[in-house]
């Protein structure tokens, strides 16, 4: 299986060329820089593979949650190349995907600062598989009402960890890494089932989650 997933959601904008459980990768942190550097990655992913978009059995794209623009820079070039190609494409969680990076048996705790004195998180434990599945909804709240039991934290995950210190105190007996981001590269090796299933999306119908409404702060 052949797939290429690309991720604008955060301070990281990356990609990834999956091959058969082989990957070729590009990442870089230029928050302001994501829409003139994915396309670029992605020419360089393919050209170093020696394939074609019409190689590709997907695109993956980071769905969010995650900043507004970002997200939709992702929807808009996995779209443009989608149609291009003819190709069906896959939205995947951002949260699940600093999840997946962690490697953790038991269950993991990712808090990604949302701005506005809030966090966007979720819960995950591993499948049989290896796969990080949630197991609870995404949330956006504030990060004291961050409410998963810190008993049953093994990991947790995520730059909202530097941004919110009272999250690192409650969770001190868990593994942290506070300086966690999304990469693509975890989104393809998610994506891997959904694609073999024929859970896939047409170009048009790929979509962002925000989990937030209001953008702009009111007093």
């Amino acid at each position: 299986m052949k797939l290429l997933a690309l991720d604008t959601a955060t301070e990281r904008c990356s990609v990834a060329l999956w091959l058969d459980g082989a990957t070729l990768t590009r990442q870089t942190e230029a928050p302001r820089a994501h829409a003139e550097l994915i396309l670029p990655m992605v020419d360089e992913v393919l050209r170093e593979a020696g394939l074609r978009l019409r190689d590709l059995d997907a695109l993956v794209y980071g769905r969010g949650p995650g900043a507004f623009t970002g997200v939709r820079i992702a929807i808009g070039v996995v779209q443009g190349l989608a149609y291009a190609a003819a190709l069906p494409v896959v939205g995947i969680s951002n949260l699940r995907a600093v999840a997946q990076a962690s490697g953790a048996a038991g269950q993991v705790l990712v808090c990604m600062d949302a701005r506005m004195n809030e966090v966007y998180w979720c819960a995950y434990r591993a499948d049989q598989e290896g796969l990080m599945q949630p197991t609870m909804t995404e949330r956006l709240s504030s990060p004291d009402a961050v409410d998963v039991d810190a008993a049953s934290v093994e990991v947790i995950m995520g730059r909202g960890l530097s941004a919110y210190p009272q999250l690192g105190v409650r969770y001190a007996r868990a593994v942290q890494h506070p300086g966690a981001l999304p990469h693509a590269r975890e989104m393809a090796l998610l994506a891997v089932p959904e694609v073999r299933a024929g859970r896939t999306q047409r170009a048009q119908d790929a979509s962002p989650v925000y989990l937030r409404d209001q953008v702009v702060a009111t007093r």
